[in-house]
């Protein structure tokens, strides 16, 4: 990279990013419907969402936890902002009779018994997103792997139909068995989905550097749980990414496979929505268990 492109240090992140006449960062110039419908998955009031994710099975079959999502995840809508599956799960499995925000996965193609996870295709049609009634579809792009143009032109292929449809794209900076996880690849992929259009950004969180990473990217990002960790640890991490400029987590294996998952799902939205320390959210989370 020449000298004059190298990345600087003038990131701001003490300066919050100007969003005029709407309430979530970089989209206020959106049409009305493209609003709502993120109005809906991103609470007003806070800003932020945690949404519960379980499209596992679209490339691990039944995940722990996973195994009966009517059992194990539908007791749970309730206390989540909304929703991030698959539309077989959806159509077969979730009440539609539900009110909760459904973020569908929009990528398919590899799963677990592959080496390279990278090949993906788009795995459903706009059409059907809206004809689910969703609030926004999710895609993941690998960048700096072997398939990366093809995942990028399948997320702005989403891009296109979104702003046609008025559905918001989440892009997922998915990272492959060979990746480095450090804020200088994820400033990188967070920011080339910005500018290619994605509405807001799932990412992992890094100890060191992670306020760069929501800083220089001018869409919300929302963290992604990664691996299971124990109670505590993940509802630090949590309250780090949120301090840290995120707009909110998408938590999977750290809720739905806690021995508590209500009781965990219950503390992670105290820290996402009421700023509530780890600590204190530790002692909600085990309180509520011993309730139960």
């Amino acid at each position: 990279m020449p000298e004059a492109d190298k990345e600087g240090e003038r990131y701001s992140a003490d300066i919050p990013q100007k969003a005029p006449g709407f309430f979530l960062k970089g989209s206020h110039q959106y049409d009305w419907g493209l609003k709502n419908r993120l109005a809906r998955t991103f609470n007003p009031q806070s800003g932020r969402t945690v949404m519960l994710a379980i499209d596992h099975g679209y490339i691990a079959g039944p995940t722990s936890g996973l195994e009966r999502i009517d059992l194990s995840i539908v007791p749970l809508l309730p206390s989540c902002d909304a929703l991030f599956c698959t539309r077989g799960i959806l159509r077969s499995v979730i009440p539609a009779e539900s009110q909760k925000p459904m973020v569908l996965r929009a990528s398919g193609g590899a799963n677990v018994l592959r080496e390279d996870m990278s090949d993906e295709e788009i795995g459903m049609d706009m059409d059907d997103a809206v004809r689910l009634n969703a609030c926004g579809v999710g895609i993941q792009v690998y960048i700096g792997s072997e398939f990366e143009t093809r995942n990028v032109h399948n997320m702005t292929k989403l891009v296109d139909a979104g702003i046609r449809t008025g559905m918001p794209v989440m892009g997922i900076t998915a990272v492959g068995k060979n990746m480095k996880r450090d804020a200088q690849y994820f400033r990188l992929s967070c920011r080339i989905l910005a500018e290619l259009g994605a509405t807001y950004v799932k990412t992992y969180y890094v100890e060191e550097g992670f306020e760069t990473v929501t800083s220089s990217c001018p869409v919300p990002i929302v963290m992604a749980g990664g691996k299971k960790l124990p109670e505590l640890d993940a509802l630090t991490m949590a309250y780090n990414a949120i301090q840290q400029g995120a707009s909110g987590v998408d938590m999977g294996r750290n809720i739905f496979q806690s021995d508590a998952p209500q009781a965990m799902i219950t503390a992670v939205a105290a820290v996402v929505h009421q700023n509530l320390k780890p600590k204190e959210a530790y002692d909600l989370f085990r309180s509520l268990k011993t309730n139960k």
